[in-house]
């Protein structure tokens, strides 16, 4: 079945067919809010959230000619900023794993990827947050510019600005966290 019609179904409160885009979309929204708030718990909750404000909002939604992701997406973007507005974020240096650590056992090479990774998203949290929701969308969940502009309220060509600018600016932070 088509996006198009489990959209409409879920529009006239068919609850499989939303399940059906949940299990489409959850895991693209999921990694982008994880990327955005770091603790697993928060994402899950966050990523419930979406889909739960996503359920009740559904007969509101109209197709733009943008894949239905983009509205998911406004809606998540929206979502992290209500959560760093109500709720400051404490990381104890007791809750990060062993494995973002790079002391887990395995193979020399994940914890080389595993600690880039780190890295990077050390970098981008330190970056202003057009960056870097601009930056996730378009290479961790490999989104056009027109999706991320609909995303994000902004037109293409600023998307392409920004994009320029955060990927100029996270290279300069990443030569810092050598």
């Amino acid at each position: 079945m088509k996006e198009e019609e489990l959209i409409s179904k879920a529009q006239k409160g068919e609850s499989e067919a939303f399940g059906r885009l949940y299990d489409e979309h959850f895991p693209r929204i999921y990694r982008f809010i994880f990327i955005k708030v770091s603790r697993k718990q928060d994402a899950e909750d966050l990523s419930h959230q979406v889909f739960l404000s996503a359920w009740k909002n559904i007969r509101n939604y109209t197709h733009k000619g943008l894949p239905f992701s983009s509205w998911l997406y406004k809606i998540a973007h929206n979502a992290v900023i209500d959560f760093y507005r109500t709720k400051r974020v404490h990381i104890d240096i007791d809750d990060v794993g062993e494995e973002k650590l790079g002391l887990s056992p395995g193979p020399a090479h994940e914890v080389e990827v595993s600690l880039e990774m780190e890295r990077v998203r050390r970098a981008l949290q330190t970056m202003k947050e057009d960056e870097q929701n601009v930056l996730i969308m378009k290479f961790v969940d490999e989104l056009g510019n027109r999706e991320i502009a609909e995303a994000l309220g902004k037109t293409e060509g600023a998307i392409r600005v920004i994009q320029h600018r955060a990927l100029k600016s996270l290279k300069k932070l990443l030569e810092n966290y050598k």
